[in-house]
């Protein structure tokens, strides 16, 4: 028997008049899966990670967190979720401890438990040398460790986070990537983020929304599959009739491009290279380059989102 998912979202939908922000989105997430969200600006996916938080109301749909439904039962589906907004919600004039107990005490926590909630999120989030430091005279860096330590003081089952890297230097972007890892190792994690690379290195599975609706839904096995090499650029000094070419195993297309060069599509477990040398070295072409040409998660991206698609709404990220 399958265990209940921490979130089940079914059908959300949430609409401004007749603009659909989000339009009959549908998903899961496990323990122990790093779930990265993508869209580019307007495409809803602030205004679903408000929903699956609780503070936003979907115009229809179903959101279940550990099986509490969130609209019927909100306190105690909002209990099992620990959030981090791109803006983290820090007082600047306390010290760390200062705020990670009042955060505890916002979420519930017996006070005969404070002391070691904090302590554990501060260990956790490798805080335990700064926790007398003013908030205001950390880095950026460590003011984002403080933003994650609150979301997840409470052991919450669900962690979402929110652009959690940006503004940081990239010995700190390493630093908080690995702690999203490892958070992962007890939790759900969701990541919003427009930093593709993040996605690539932290997630296990990867959604992209665009128009409200969601396009992509795949584990990062998959997306690395679609990066995989299918094309070859080809230059040749005696290019043979394109019907040549496609009668080279594996090879299914042959473009000819403004500089002369061609470019072969092939299929993507086909090895296409040995064949084409060994011909082009027996039959004369004069064989001046084969360069492989490799699909980049950017170049993904972009095809998926702007395949005829407009923003459904302008969003505040």
């Amino acid at each position: 028997m399958n265990a209940v998912p921490l979130i089940s979202v079914q059908h959300l939908s949430r609409h401004y008049g007749n603009i659909k922000a989000v339009d009959d989105v549908s998903f899961e997430l496990a323990k122990g899966e790093v779930l990265g969200f993508l869209g580019p600006n307007g495409a809803g996916k602030s205004t679903t990670m408000q929903i699956l938080t609780g503070n936003l109301a979907p115009t229809s749909g179903r959101i279940t967190i550990c099986g509490i439904d969130l609209i019927e039962q909100p306190k105690l589906a909002k209990a099992e979720i620990g959030y981090l907004p791109e803006q983290p919600p820090l007082y600047r004039e306390l010290s760390v401890d200062e705020y990670l107990r009042f955060c505890a005490r916002l979420n519930r926590i017996r006070s005969n438990k404070v002391t070691a909630a904090v302590a554990r999120a501060k260990q956790r989030c490798g805080l335990e040398s700064v926790g007398r430091r003013l908030i205001n005279n950390l880095s950026k860096g460590y003011q984002q460790r403080v933003g994650i330590a609150q979301a997840i003081i409470h052991s919450p089952s669900i962690v979402v986070l929110d652009e959690p890297t940006v503004g940081l230097d990239p010995i700190q972007i390493r630093e908080i990537r690995k702690l999203i890892r490892e958070l992962g190792e007890e939790h759900g994690v969701i990541l919003s983020t427009h930093i593709l690379p993040e996605v690539q290195m932290t997630c296990d599975h990867v959604q992209i929304i665009t128009a409200g609706k969601l396009v992509f839904a795949e584990s990062i096995q998959k997306l690395r599959q679609q990066m995989q090499v299918r094309h070859h650029i080809v230059g040749l000094r005696n290019p043979p009739n394109k019907v040549v070419l496609l009668s080279i195993e594996g090879v299914e297309q042959v473009e000819q491009l403004e500089d002369g060069r061609l470019r072969l599509q092939h299929e993507a477990q086909t090895d296409i290279v040995p064949q084409l040398v060994e011909k082009a070295v027996a039959e004369n072409w004069g064989l001046l380059e084969l360069t492989p040409e490799r699909k980049t998660l950017e170049q993904i991206f972009v095809d998926i989102t702007s395949a005829d698609q407009q923003p459904a709404v302008e969003e505040t990220l």
